[in-house]
């Protein structure tokens, strides 16, 4: 078989791909917000941003009725774990055994597990809704917070392969556990993660780059909120178009001889292209600071791994 042929097998079962999983899912009715989202059982937080997206806390979803609309989609979801630098293999281990446990438990998952140095990975136990694949990506890229070689990585996973694969994605950092249940409430077509230290500071002065020849640039006075960047979820096509937004602003940034980190370019990307779904402080607390009345739930723990 000629180059030419075996391309356009690969594009055709490719194609047959999207097709199923479309027709797969497109019968089933789509879910209301309000067929879910209980906002007023949790009138001591903010529960919905000013576009009116939910922000999830425990007590506000259903997630019953979650579970009975996503069982009927069939879903796949994928986690891409970056795990990476000198502490990555000792990170990993305690992240993939939590998120193995926790993490969209009953349905299948597909984890992406991103690394520098290939190890051998934990002993997890088998289960035909889980499955594991591993990646080598390079890290020399220079960035202080080393996130541009996994992004462009991961960017390229997508295109390939990933977005035929899962219906949802999330990309997280290897330095995190999971505490309790990560289920179904929190997919959807974009969904950024709360800071858990910024959320709580009384403060109008966010840490967002200031600087106005930064692509990541945003003004004084302006911002939403300050987003994490431990997590960030979607479907694999908005977050392939927050990955290239991220490269073309690191390269917009390189030839004004600036460098903003990697959760700068994250709050900008989610300024000016609003997240439908918030992921409470819950979903990714710092263990550098005792939980206050809000936090009832903590579904995923973090020790803290930067100045703020």
């Amino acid at each position: 078989m000629n180059l030419k042929r075996m391309l356009l097998l690969v594009l055709f079962v490719f194609s047959l791909m999207l097709v199923k999983r479309y027709f797969r899912n497109c019968h089933v009715e789509e879910l209301q917000l309000s067929d879910w989202f209980q906002p007023r059982k949790r009138p001591d937080v903010i529960t919905k941003t000013d576009w009116l997206a939910p922000v999830l806390w425990e007590g506000t979803f259903d997630r019953r009725v979650l579970e009975k609309h996503y069982r009927r989609c069939n879903i796949t979801v994928g986690l891409a774990v970056f795990a990476t630098g000198r502490f990555a293999e000792e990170n990993l281990r305690p992240f993939l055994h939590s998120a193995n446990k926790y993490f969209m438990t009953g349905y299948r998952v597909i984890f992406y597990v991103m690394v520098d140095s290939f190890f051998k990975l934990p002993q997890i136990e088998p289960s035909h809704l889980r499955t594991f694949k591993v990646f080598k990506v390079s890290t020399g890229s220079g960035r202080p917070d080393g996130s541009l070689e996994p992004m462009k990585s991961l960017g390229e996973h997508i295109v390939s392969h990933i977005q035929g694969e899962v219906d949802f994605l999330f990309s997280m950092a290897a330095n995190q556990v999971f505490q309790s249940e990560f289920g179904v409430e929190t997919l959807g077509p974009m969904v950024a993660q709360l800071h858990a230290w910024w959320y709580f500071r009384n403060t109008k002065n966010l840490p967002y780059e200031r600087r106005p020849a930064s692509a990541a640039c945003i003004p004084f006075g302006q911002g939403d909120f300050y987003y994490d960047s431990l997590m960030v979820g979607g479907t694999p096509q908005n977050i392939l178009d927050f990955i290239e937004n991220y490269l073309n602003g690191v390269i917009h940034d390189n030839k004004n001889g600036l460098h903003s980190t990697y959760e700068k370019h994250l709050n900008k990307y989610f300024y000016l292209n609003k997240p439908s779904m918030l992921l409470s402080p819950e979903y990714s607390w710092d263990l550098a600071f005792s939980p206050p009345p809000e936090i009832q739930y903590v579904k995923v723990a973090h020790a803290s791994h930067r100045k703020l």
